[in-house]
């Protein structure tokens, strides 16, 4: 099995292939570096201001403006912010879903950048990067959105829309903890709120240990609970390199060969 991620957001010396481009798709920024075998950065991470509208034409080519830059990568991995099956985008609430839906990102990125591709949610590819103990891992994501997937033993279960459902108050979780909401009640009012969210997202997973990563993760100052965890951001883009694990492969069965590599696992 691969080793863990890097989570710190600087360079390591530099390691052996396959190199992969890890990607990490927010509502504010789009995140970019090159990732060697074992998850260490061969290059400080790159970003550029999410567009508005964030239709995925323009997506894809602030990603390739971002990789023309960064040393040559074999493999794409990709965290994206919605629900994603395959290689297609079902929804992305925080992009814009009529933009998005059905929008075949991976084989868009396969035919600008020639190489292979995965994807999973974003919150996902972050826990793929975060969660380092046993037992069952729940990380959430702090951003724009809340994003949010499940972990057994280190390896990835499921991703929950955790979002896009009612916290308190007719409120769901992007609404009451999202990025509008700490601009609007400001950070003493959101840390309050967060912790009603650690104690709710505990008792719905009965996880053993809560990571909490994305960008907003830096701007709490409420004391945690011992079960608790805050991860670096960058997780979301070292995390990528697990995509192409063994134990990942039955996740990308359905995506057609064109856009997966078998190769890339020997």
């Amino acid at each position: 099995m691969t080793s863990p991620a890097v989570p710190s957001g600087r360079p390591t010396a530099k390691g052996s292939g396959p190199f992969t481009l890890g990607v990490d798709i927010g509502g504010s920024h789009i995140k970019v570096s090159v990732l060697d075998s074992g998850g260490g950065l061969m290059a400080e991470e790159v970003r550029l201001p999410t567009p508005e509208p964030a239709t995925p034409q323009d997506v894809v080519a602030i990603i390739a403006k971002l990789a023309a830059g960064l040393p040559a990568f074999d493999r794409i991995s990709v965290g994206f912010p919605g629900v994603v099956k395959g290689g297609a985008v079902l929804t992305a609430p925080n992009l814009g879903t009529e933009y998005w839906a059905g929008f075949k990102l991976l084989s868009a990125l396969k035919q600008r950048l020639r190489v292979p591709a995965r994807m999973l949610n974003d919150a996902a590819v972050q826990g793929l990067g975060a969660v380092d103990g046993d037992g069952v891992g729940c990380i959430l994501t702090l951003g724009t959105g809340v994003g949010c997937a499940l972990f057994r033993d280190r390896r990835f279960l499921l991703h929950l829309e955790l979002g896009q459902h009612i916290a308190r108050r007719g409120k769901t979780y992007d609404e009451y903890l999202g990025q509008a909401a700490l601009v609007a009640r400001g950070k003493e009012k959101w840390n309050k709120r967060l912790a009603k969210c650690i104690g709710w997202a505990t008792q719905l997973t009965s996880c053993d240990t809560l990571y909490l990563g994305g960008g907003n993760a830096r701007k709490i100052t409420v004391e945690l609970p011992a079960h608790v965890k805050v991860v670096s951001n960058s997780a979301g883009i070292t995390g990528g390199v697990r995509l192409w694990e063994r134990d990942l492969d039955r996740l990308f069965a359905g995506v057609p060969a064109a856009q997966r590599t078998d190769e890339a696992n020997e």
